[in-house]
């Protein structure tokens, strides 16, 4: 396989990109991936990739005053590009500007929600709004609200009555 820049020597080094439901490949010699700035396996990380943090726009130390680091458990962004993992959860605080993009780009939206199936959520809800309602009823049938008790024994009836909402 040859390299697809220059087209002369052996490729050495291979890249995949996969965008939607498309993959992109990228075959370079040596020379070309060091021309590229991909020779060095430990600079060139996923996460500087997903990041867009390339070498050329990290912050310079001495122009930024000192490299950011979390103040909970010390890992730096470099940490971060090399292991593509943060150390704690305080570090998604301390990187909150990189990351919000990353996980935009990556997640339908920057809010874990969980995995939990609408059916099955929607019954839960239900079923906590019914144990609400009997809770609200028994203390109106002993504090001898009777108006209030006879509304929330109508609502029960009425969430008893209803169908379940299926998808």
């Amino acid at each position: 396989m040859q390299c697809c820049i220059c087209k002369e020597k052996p490729a050495t080094v291979h890249l995949a990109q996969i965008v939607g439901e498309k993959m992109q490949k990228l075959d370079l010699c040596e020379d070309c991936a060091k021309a590229k700035g991909v020779n060095d396996p430990a600079s060139f990380a996923v996460a500087d990739l997903l990041l867009g943090l390339g070498a050329s726009q990290e912050l310079d130390p001495s122009a930024a005053g000192a490299e950011v680091k979390c103040p909970r458990c010390g890992f730096s962004q470099a940490d971060f590009k090399k292991s593509g993992r943060l150390g704690c959860p305080e570090c998604y605080v301390t990187f909150a500007e990189g990351l919000a993009g990353l996980l935009k780009s990556m997640h339908k939206g920057t809010r874990h929600v969980g995995k939990t199936p609408e059916a099955l959520r929607q019954t839960r809800e239900n079923v906590d709004r019914l144990k609400l309602l009997q809770k609200k009823l028994a203390k109106a049938i002993e504090t001898e609200d009777f108006e209030t008790a006879a509304s929330v024994r109508d609502e029960i009836k009425a969430m008893s009555a209803a169908p379940a909402k299926t998808h």
